[in-house]
């Protein structure tokens, strides 16, 4: 029996890892996804998060490790036989084929009755609202569209699990908003499992139930789109959630429920420890900002010289250097001339922590 004709409650993925000769691209990934969530596997290029992906479709074997659906190991199946969808980066549409073509090219290799497969093709158009765009090729669409008819090919094949690879690279800033609401939109109406590979942040926050960070082929950390943006667990992943001010400092004593470090700023910063060793007094640490709460104001304990500004529409942001030469990103309600020294404050709140050696793990 294919186990796309099976219910399945979870798949899980046991110590999955991957070798490339000497190179360790996955370390041992322990994931369990439960049927209807969306997973965002987030990270860099470079952090394996792509080669996660295609060892779940079968189209990279393991070096160790296993994957199950529920109590079956699947791993050792080839890409046919595991029931999943996958979505690519370049749509990977064959352009001499119609779009109904297109669509209709998996169930049609599964050895589905003409008739069924007609029926899944109708279906799966409508869901990504292409039901008048059936007997075009492929050139002759959008960016856009194309991306929907690869999605539609994914769910024709009535999926466990469909795969997306960064599909929204290719697309241009409209079009990327527009295809997110897109596949979050089809993934609560099909009620799919959906496992979604992006460097975005953006992406990830606004689609996922939960992200999974990837860093060397490991998982830093998982966890819903609000933990991972409010309170990141290691300095590396805060910045890559947006905490781009990463200063290095030490911790010079503990007010309350608060840490005040001194980064060599010209004043202390106050923040939130985020574990135990970030606590210390003495303690090397990381104080990690976002640029959007980082704040030019008349009586700031940052001292810094401004280097660049931009205007995002809502605010002005820029750059700045501090007395040590640390890099800064700041906001500010007004333009500042290049060459001025402002004065750089973060509500204490909106400042997190960390022990130096979490930034190095």
């Amino acid at each position: 029996m294919a186990i796309a004709s099976r219910e399945f409650r979870e798949l899980r993925l046991d110590r999955m890892s991957r070798m490339f000769g000497a190179f360790n691209a996955l370390k041992e990934i322990n994931l369990t996804v439960k049927r209807g969530e969306f997973i965002a596997l987030l990270g860099p290029s470079g952090c394996g998060k792509s080669t996660a992906l295609n060892c779940l479709a079968g189209l990279l074997s393991l070096s160790a490790g296993a994957i199950w659906l529920d109590g079956r190991r699947i791993d050792g199946l080839p890409p046919e036989q595991r029931g999943f969808g996958m979505v690519f980066q370049n749509y990977a549409l064959f352009p001499h084929m119609t779009v109904r073509r297109n669509v209709g090219f998996g169930p049609q290799m599964s050895g589905v009755p003409k008739a069924e497969i007609e029926r899944r093709v109708d279906e799966a158009l409508a869901v990504v609202r292409l039901g008048s765009q059936g007997e075009k090729l492929p050139a002759q669409l959008s960016g856009g569209q194309q991306q929907r008819v690869a999605i539609a090919r994914a769910i024709a094949v009535q999926p466990l699990l469909v795969l997306l690879d960064e599909p929204l690279s290719n697309l241009d800033a409209k079009l990327r908003l527009e295809m997110r609401a897109e596949i979050r939109r089809i993934h609560r109406l099909l009620g799919s499992t959906t496992i979604y590979v992006t460097h975005d942040q953006d992406e990830a926050l606004s689609l996922a139930d939960r992200i999974v960070v990837l860093r060397d082929g490991a998982v830093r950390q998982v966890g819903t789109p609000q933990e991972l943006y409010r309170r990141p667990r290691h300095a590396d992943v805060a910045e890559f959630m947006g905490f781009r001010n990463a200063l290095p400092g030490r911790v010079l004593r503990r007010e309350g429920g608060l840490i005040e470090v001194d980064c060599g700023l010209g004043g202390s910063i106050r923040g939130d420890a985020v574990d135990a060793d970030s606590a210390r007094s003495g303690a090397a640490v990381v104080v990690a900002i976002r640029p959007g709460d980082l704040l030019a104001t008349a009586d700031g304990p940052i001292s810094a010289e401004v280097t660049g500004m931009e205007y995002r529409g809502e605010a002005f942001y820029g750059t700045a250097a501090g007395t040590g030469g640390q890099e800064l990103f700041f906001r500010s309600e007004t333009p500042l001339d290049i060459g001025a020294v402002t004065r750089l404050a973060a509500p204490a709140d909106r400042v997190l922590v960390y022990a130096a050696e979490s930034a190095d793990v």
